[in-house]
C-alpha cells in the first residue's frame, strides 16, 4: 500500500512542516495553496487522503469535502482548524471528514492520523472490490494496532507523556476510571518502546479470584513457564486494577522490582523467569487510601509510581466524542461488512452532553449496538437505547442541530428552545444552570482564540484579568501549562 496524500493550506509554514514530515516517513504527497488548485488536479488523479485547512481563500475546507466527494465519496478528509470547539468538530463530521486536527497540532500525531486514514481508504476499497466480485492480486495489508483517538487538550497531554517515557524501561502507573483507555496507553508505551516485537501480556486482577492471582502472575513450581511474568519475558507486563492484588502477590512483585532495579541482568535468571520485564500497572482506586488502610504496600506503590499518568474521563473531553463515534462506527461497519452508520447532529450534541460513566468503552459499545440494530444509515435520537433517553431531563437537554446555527436559527432561538424544554420537563433554577455554562463557552472561545493568553482573552470578553482568573477557578477550567 503506497498512499498518495494531498495537503491543502494557504499557510506556507504548514505546508513546509507536512512536506518534511511526510518525506521523512516515505509517504507520497502533493502540496496545494488552496482548494481550487486541488480541484483542478483532481481531474488528472485521485488521492488516497486529503488534509485540508477549514478556512482559506477560495473554496472552504467544508465545501471542498462536498465537491470532492461528488467524484469519490470514499476519500478520507482530515480537516485542520484553529477553532477547536464542539461546533467545528460536528460541522466537519457532518460534511464527511474522517477526523479533524485542531491547530496547533503535534505533527507526529497528524502523521499517525494520516496513516490511519490511508488504512481506512484501503479497507473500504478492498470491501467494495469484494462486493463486486473483484479478486485483488495484491497481498492483504494488516491494519496497525488500534490507536488512541483524541484531539482535546487533555489527550494531548497523554500523547506527550507516551512520547516522553515510551523508550524507558521504568515502571509506569496509569490512574483513571474504568473504560478510559488505560490498557491502550500501556500498549502504546510498549509499541513505541525499545522492544515492540517482544510480548505484551495483559492481566486484569479484577476478573480473577484472589486465591489465583499469585499463581496467574508468578506461576507455581509445576507450571511456572505458563505464568504471566514468564510469558512477558523481554517485553511488557500490564497489570490492570492492581489494587485487587493480595498481599502475598504484592510482596513478590515488590521483590522482583527491587531486584530488577539493583541487578537487571541477573534477577531474571534467579527468578527462573527468562529475560527482564517492564511492569505497567493501572488502577481505578486511590492507592494512597489503600496504603492508609493497610491494604496496599507503600514501598510497592512508590516503586510502581516512578512515572504516572491520569487518563481523563470522557465527560471531560466531550469534543473528542464526534471523532471517536465515527471511528467506532467505521470499525464495526468493516467488521460486519456493511456501510458505516452516520450520527445526526442532534444525536451528536445529545451524546456530548451525557455523563458517560463507562467512558470510551461505553461509547464503543453504543456504536456497536447502533451498527447492528439501526436499519437506516442515519441514526436519530429515537434509535438510541432506552437507558440513554430515559435519563432525567435527557430529552430536554438535547439541543437542536448545531449546524443549524448559521442556517435557520440564531443562538438566541436555540437558547429559547432549550429553556422551553427544561421548563416543560419540570426543571427549576434554569438560569443558575445556564449562566455558568454561557460563561464557560465564552471563556473557552476567547482562550482558544488567543492561544490561552489570559490578558488578551480578558480584553476580548471585556473583563479584567483578575475577573477572568477568578472565573477560570470558579468554572474549574483547566489550561495548558505555560498559559499567560
Amino acid at each position: 500500500m503506497n498512499p498518495m496524500i494531498w495537503v491543502i493550506d494557504d499557510d506556507a509554514s504548514i505546508r513546509f512542516v507536512f512536506d518534511k514530515a511526510l518525506e521523512v516517513n516515505n509517504i507520497g504527497h502533493r502540496l496545494f495553496e488552496n482548494g481550487d488548485e486541488a480541484l483542478e488536479a483532481l481531474k488528472q488523479e485521485v488521492p488516497d487522503v486529503i488534509v485540508s485547512d477549514i478556512r482559506m481563500p477560495g473554496i472552504s475546507g467544508l465545501n471542498l469535502i462536498k465537491t470532492v466527494h461528488e467524484t469519490d465519496e470514499d476519500i478520507p478528509f482530515i480537516i485542520m482548524t484553529a477553532h477547536s470547539d464542539l461546533t467545528a468538530a460536528i460541522d466537519s463530521y457532518e460534511s464527511g471528514s474522517f477526523e479533524y486536527l485542531p491547530k496547533p497540532f503535534d505533527i507526529e500525531q497528524a502523521v499517525a492520523v494520516i496513516r490511519r486514514a490511508a488504512v481506512h481508504r484501503f479497507n473500504v476499497l478492498k470491501l467494495k472490490n469484494e462486493r463486486e466480485g473483484i479478486v485483488s492480486g495484491t497481498a492483504a495489508v494488516q491494519a496497525p494496532a488500534a490507536e488512541i483517538i483524541g484531539k482535546s487538550a487533555a489527550m494531548q497531554e497523554v500523547f506527550k507523556f507516551i512520547g516522553r517515557v515510551s523508550h524507558t524501561s521504568l515502571p509506569v502507573l496509569i490512574n483513571g476510571e474504568v473504560g478510559t483507555g488505560r490498557e491502550q496507553v500501556a500498549l502504546a508505551l510498549h509499541n513505541h518502546g525499545a522492544h515492540p516485537k517482544d510480548p505484551f501480556i495483559s492481566i486484569n486482577l479484577a476478573s480473577l479470584q484472589q486465591e489465583s492471582v499469585t499463581r496467574e502472575l508468578f506461576g507455581s513450581s509445576a507450571d511456572q513457564g505458563q505464568c504471566a511474568l514468564s510469558q512477558a519475558a523481554g517485553g511488557t507486563l500490564f497489570i490492570n486494577e492492581i489494587s485487587y492484588m493480595p498481599k502475598e502477590a504484592q510482596t513478590r512483585l515488590l521483590q522482583l522490582l527491587v531486584e530488577q532495579e539493583h541487578a537487571p541482568q541477573s534477577v531474571s535468571e534467579r527468578a527462573g523467569l527468562g529475560r527482564g520485564v517492564r511492569v505497567i500497572a493501572a488502577t481505578s482506586e486511590d492507592l494512597e487510601e489503600k496504603i492508609a488502610t493497610g491494604e496496599f504496600i507503600a514501598d510497592l506503590y512508590y516503586r510502581l509510581n516512578v512515572l504516572n499518568i491520569t487518563m481523563p474521563p470522557l465527560r471531560e473531553r466531550n469534543n473528542d466524542i464526534p471523532m471517536l463515534a465515527k471511528h467506532f462506527l467505521s470499525q464495526f461497519a468493516l467488521e460486519s461488512r456493511t456501510e458505516p452508520k452516520k450520527l445526526t447532529s442532534e444525536v451528536l450534541v445529545f451524546l456530548c452532553r451525557q455523563s458517560w460513566p463507562g467512558n470510551v468503552r461505553q461509547l464503543k459499545n453504543l456504536c456497536k449496538y447502533l451498527t447492528i440494530m439501526v436499519n437506516g444509515r442515519d441514526i436519530q435520537l429515537v434509535d438510541l437505547p432506552s437507558e440513554f433517553l430515559h435519563q432525567k431531563g435527557a430529552a430536554a437537554k438535547a439541543l437542536p442541530a448545531v449546524s443549524s446555527l448559521n442556517k435557520e436559527s440564531s443562538w438566541q432561538d436555540l437558547l429559547r428552545k432549550w429553556a422551553d424544554g427544561r421548563l416543560k420537563a419540570g426543571e427549576r433554577d434554569i438560569l443558575g444552570e445556564a449562566v455558568p455554562e454561557f460563561e464557560r463557552v465564552m471563556l473557552q472561545a476567547a482562550l482558544s482564540f488567543t492561544g490561552n493568553h489570559k490578558q488578551e482573552a480578558a480584553k476580548l470578553l471585556g473583563w479584567g484579568r483578575n475577573t477572568l482568573t477568578r472565573k477560570i477557578k470558579e468554572l474549574n477550567l483547566e489550561l495548558k501549562r505555560g498559559s499567560s
